[in-house]
């Protein structure tokens, strides 16, 4: 007969060891393990194999382990691992430079610096701005969410994530995002769009000066604050405003690039190129990679030794990035998101038809999908705690999601974009068998 403490599961005793060795703080977005992991399989402490709807928080586009990208790693590992590029400079940064441009140009001129993360990746973007215009103000949008380092947490507008972190960085204004509801605005995409252009233009009289607003930064769909998806119209008459005022427009595309929305790139969908952009997740298949990427002189107004740091475009990074991409360009990455996104969404909008009283509003770009989790079938009432516990439901049926919004009742989709069909609708199966018992 077993012992009791033969009975407790790996899983467990991994998190009993986390609570004794690591922060509270430090967030557990879902109640599950992993030891090893392929494509969107992951297999858990236990051995049990858990379907991944998280994808390591939208950075696993390409999927688990691509055993090109494993590759790469491992032959770079063997010829560099570090110098910093500040003081040796190697190829595989300026290759993946040169990519980057290729993929992803904003304009007749372009040019790149990496980094590790996408907080980081946004701190720099904002010093760049403030140089190139040399005005103190940056303007963001509720709920917004740009990482956890101070610049970053001062643009990002959930308060629980900035809790007892005070004072952050001054000169950030926020205005309301342009979450676009036909059915509840009642009026066209642009009008509503004009309206909030023209929403803009008083909050400059009465807020900011805007010949002091050196930018405005946009999640063109937000991550964290639940898939909303800012309206083309609108984003095209941001660029044209900030244009005209000189104002930097800055695309945080961390979550919503490399084939997530379909493209390359979110602001593709849009026929607009920012003056300034942000990069991570998804371009490294899971190392530490990111980058801030702009129109040549405006990245050139940063001052020497402004910008940058010791493991910027670690060479073991940079090769990663390289090879997901060519993997990403051999099997065509943003018509898998493209695929992925039709079966999701026809699904999500069958689960909003057929259980209307507790799913609310679907949305999202490409296969960057969501729905809200209501009470009563009312979508101004968020309901958090069954949030929760399909998501907690889904983990011990063996599917990984992970959820998002203001209120956290938002079940958002950023599974692997290699996800087989049949694995793909297992999961949504799964997904729906915990909602129908929740009706």
């Amino acid at each position: 007969m077993e012992s009791v403490a033969e009975m407790i599961s790996k899983k467990d005793e991994l998190y009993q060891r986390r609570k004794n060795l690591v922060p509270n703080a430090l967030g557990i977005f879902n109640p599950s393990s992993v030891q090893y992991a392929h494509g969107s399989v992951m297999i858990d402490a236990d051995g049990r194999e858990l379907i991944d709807f998280a994808g390591g928080i939208g950075v696993l586009n390409a999927g688990h382990c691509p055993p090109t990208v494993v590759k790469a790693i491992q032959e770079q590992a063997e010829r560099l691992i570090h110098s910093s590029f500040n003081v040796a400079v190697y190829e595989e940064y300026l290759e993946l430079a040169e990519k980057l441009i290729e993929i992803l140009p904003h304009g007749d001129a372009t040019k790149v610096m990496l980094l590790n993360s996408g907080a980081e990746a946004v701190e720099n973007v904002i010093k760049i701005a403030k140089q190139a215009t040399k005005r103190p103000a940056v303007i963001a949008y509720g709920g917004g969410f740009h990482g956890r380092t101070m610049m970053a947490m001062s643009l990002t507008s959930k308060v629980a994530y900035k809790s007892g972190c005070g004072p952050f960085a001054p000169e950030v204004y926020r205005i309301d995002y342009p979450a676009y509801n036909k059915k509840r605005q009642q009026i066209s995409e642009e009008v509503f769009a004009e309206q909030e252009i023209q929403k803009l233009k008083l909050f400059f009289k009465s807020n900011v000066r805007s010949e002091d607003v050196a930018a405005i930064i946009i999640e063109l769909v937000q991550g964290e604050g639940g898939f909303y998806v800012a309206p083309k119209p609108y984003v095209q008459k941001l660029r044209k405003l900030c244009d005209e005022l000189g104002i930097m427009l800055i695309f945080d595309e961390v979550q919503s690039g490399f084939g997530r929305t379909g493209k390359w790139a979110a602001y593709e969908h849009y026929n607009v190129t920012p003056d300034l952009s942000t990069w991570a997740k998804s371009m490294g298949s899971g190392v530490p990679i990111a980058a801030v990427i702009g129109k040549a002189h405006i990245m050139d107004a940063a001052s020497p030794g402004t910008i940058g740091g010791t493991y910027a475009g670690n060479p073991i990074c940079c090769a990663a990035s390289l090879a997901t991409i060519k993997y990403m360009e051999e099997i065509n990455i943003n018509k898998l998101g493209e695929q992925v996104g039709n079966i999701v969404r026809k699904r999500f909008e069958h689960f909003q038809t057929t259980y209307p009283n507790i799913i609310g509003e679907v949305r999202g770009l490409g296969a960057m999908l969501a729905f809200d989790v209501i009470k009563d079938g009312d979508d101004t009432k968020p309901n958090a705690e069954l949030t929760k516990k399909i998501m907690e439901t889904c983990a011990e049926r063996g599917l990984v999601i992970i959820t998002a919004g203001v209120y956290g009742n938002v079940i958002r989709i950023l599974s692997p974009l290699v996800i087989e069909e049949e694995l793909l609708n297992k999961g949504l199966d799964i997904l729906e068998q915990v909602i129908s018992e929740n009706v």
